[in-house]
């Protein structure tokens, strides 16, 4: 089978952490894979060397009729050039022109996250009404999203696939620390026996100032907190906060810490929550998009967004540790019961099969 992948930026993120356990799944199989993103991200490096890279340099998150239309072009002579079976599209700019370029017929469109839209982009949304009937299928990555489209009018051929990721806590050793995670390690180490810890770019609609309140309302409880994610020295927080920049492979600090925080305006199904499950690490993160839906109070909690309710919940991990201990293998057993790469490939793969049949 020969399967194209498309996405807007080709920096790392969790869409293109999707595409990627996808890819080298489908590789694997001994399928042909080419890629189409914008130029000059992280994405090209972690690509298998199997992989036809394609370029294109007008492509940009930001709206632009007549780079967009260039856009819409290169889609066409890559379709032409490769002319794949499958055609997968991930994020919403790339979904709007690769739905205006290539056939209907072969098109699934993956929307990682649909409150980017249906609440940051709201004036964007009439296009995905109107080409809906432009893709063979339409995946939502939780059901909230799912129900979110459906209730926005966005229902043809619509479905749900969780997120899956590699089990991390298998692979860690073989993985090259490099110095950055190494200064990173040796901050958390020298800190508090009980660490939270936030991954996440510092930029909206991550919430830092609630990271911030929490740590500051557990101040007094001999409790860590680690911020990893930020482009720039951050300065005027609580004394028990510490912001250690961007790390490579930061899920490896995962293992020396005792809970995973994400406070959040919006998300679709957070690949840093699955990676925490993963390592056996309970959350607690906003109870927004699909994160509900991953957390059920056994493997952490979904919380509202305030300072307060994050540091309530840390603190009962933090005198109880019996609970904390139960919460690390529920946090384990839920990820392997549904949020595995083998999973959601499965799942995906019947799509795939059914658009190559023309099913």
């Amino acid at each position: 089978m020969k399967i194209l992948h498309a996405i807007t930026l080709s920096e790392l993120g969790g869409a293109q952490s999707v595409m990627l356990n996808l890819i080298e799944k489908s590789i694997t199989d001994g399928h042909e894979v080419w890629v189409t993103s914008s130029v000059g991200g992280a994405l090209w490096n972690e690509l298998p060397p199997s992989v036809v890279k394609r370029t294109i340099s007008q492509l940009q998150h930001r709206i632009s009729i007549w780079k967009d239309i260039q856009v819409i072009y290169e889609l066409y002579k890559i379709y032409r050039k490769f002319k794949p079976d499958v055609i997968h599209l991930h994020s919403s700019k790339i979904g709007l022109l690769g739905r205006i370029a290539f056939p209907t017929k072969k098109i699934i469109y993956t929307v990682h996250g649909f409150d980017s839209i249906r609440i940051a982009h709201r004036k964007f949304l009439y296009l995905e009404k109107l080409l809906q009937y432009k893709a063979r299928h339409i995946v939502a990555v939780s059901n909230y999203d799912a129900n979110n489209l459906q209730n926005e009018g966005i229902q043809h051929n619509l479905s749900c696939i969780y997120n899956g990721i590699p089990d991390f806590s298998e692979k860690v050793k073989g993985i090259p620390e490099e110095n950055a995670f190494l200064r990173a390690r040796s901050v958390i180490e020298e800190g508090e026996k009980f660490r939270v810890i936030c991954i996440a770019r510092l930029a909206a609609p991550k919430r830092f100032d609630i990271f911030c309140k929490a740590a500051e309302i557990l101040v007094n409880d001999n409790i860590s907190f680690y911020w990893v994610g930020n482009k720039k020295p951050v300065t005027d927080v609580p004394t028990n906060v510490k912001c250690l920049g961007e790390i490579p492979n930061a899920h490896q600090l995962l293992p020396y810490t005792q809970i995973f925080m994400l406070p959040s305006d919006y998300e679709g199904m957070p690949m840093s929550i699955l990676e925490s499950l993963s390592y056996g690490v309970p959350v607690v993160a906003s109870a927004v998009g699909g994160i509900g839906e991953v957390l059920d109070s056994k493997n952490g909690f979904a919380v509202q967004n305030s300072g307060e309710e994050f540091a309530h919940h840390i603190r009962l991990y933090k005198n109880d540790q019996a609970l904390c201990r139960r919460a690390k293998r529920e946090a384990i057993d839920s990820y392997r019961s549904k949020f595995t790469v083998s999973k959601m490939y499965q799942e995906y793969f019947t799509l795939y099969t059914s658009v190559s049949l023309g099913q």
